[in-house]
């Protein structure tokens, strides 16, 4: 949904808090607890997104082509994107390689691209852009959402759509479809979605517990 007349009170307001309250965001609570809800701002400049990251609202918020998308995750969203928060941390520590996390910081590179990703981390060396940033689509976005981490040039980006997980690899300025996983080596996008999809019901210390017998076996 765009909402372009919603700009001029973007623009006017100097409490960024006023203008999501504004908007009533989330709409639903209730929906929100298995779709995301997003608002598509047109017509914004780099400076806007600049403000509007300025401020901690709890939503992910992205730039790119004069569009600033704000995303509040559903709670089916959260599960996701943090089973596989797990996943690659117990991957980590079972082969020792050293990681640093950086969650959902946002990347930026002005005036081209901004965007916050579910989780993201740097291998082997600290680093101030990931090598592999995660994206759960909920109803939130599609692959186009590629494009933004084009420009922030992250090496390696996973997206988990319609319970399958798909890695991409960043080749001489386009991304193109892996099976295997660079930045975590011998790992799979069809042996990883076994244990990503059962997050929407299970917990994931089993989850986790499950996966780092596979990969000690």
């Amino acid at each position: 949904m765009d909402i372009a007349r919603h700009t001029s009170i973007f623009k006017k307001q100097e409490n960024l808090v006023v203008f999501t309250d504004l908007l009533h965001l989330p709409i639903d609570r209730d929906r929100a607890s298995c779709a995301d809800q997003i608002l598509n701002l047109t017509g914004m400049a780099w400076e806007d997104y600049e403000r509007l990251t300025e401020g901690d609202f709890g939503y992910r918020i992205s730039y790119w082509h004069g569009i600033i998308k704000i995303v509040s995750p559903s709670r089916n969203h959260e599960r996701i994107a943090e089973v596989i928060n797990g996943l690659i941390k117990t991957y980590c520590r079972q082969f020792n390689l050293a990681y640093f996390p950086m969650g959902s910081m946002t990347l930026k590179n002005p005036p081209l691209a901004g965007k916050e990703p579910d989780h993201s981390f740097a291998f082997e060396t600290d680093k101030s852009i990931p090598d592999l940033a995660v994206e759960v689509i909920y109803s939130s976005g599609n692959v186009a959402d590629l494009e933004k981490y084009r420009d922030l040039e992250v090496k390696e980006v996973w997206f988990w759509r319609d319970h399958k997980i798909t890695f991409y690899r960043l080749v001489d300025g386009n991304y193109q479809e892996i099976e295997e996983s660079v930045c975590l080596p011998k790992l799979t996008a069809d042996f990883l979605i076994t244990f990503i999809n059962r997050g929407l019901t299970e917990t994931p210390l089993t989850i986790e517990q499950d996966f780092y017998n596979f990969l000690n076996g």
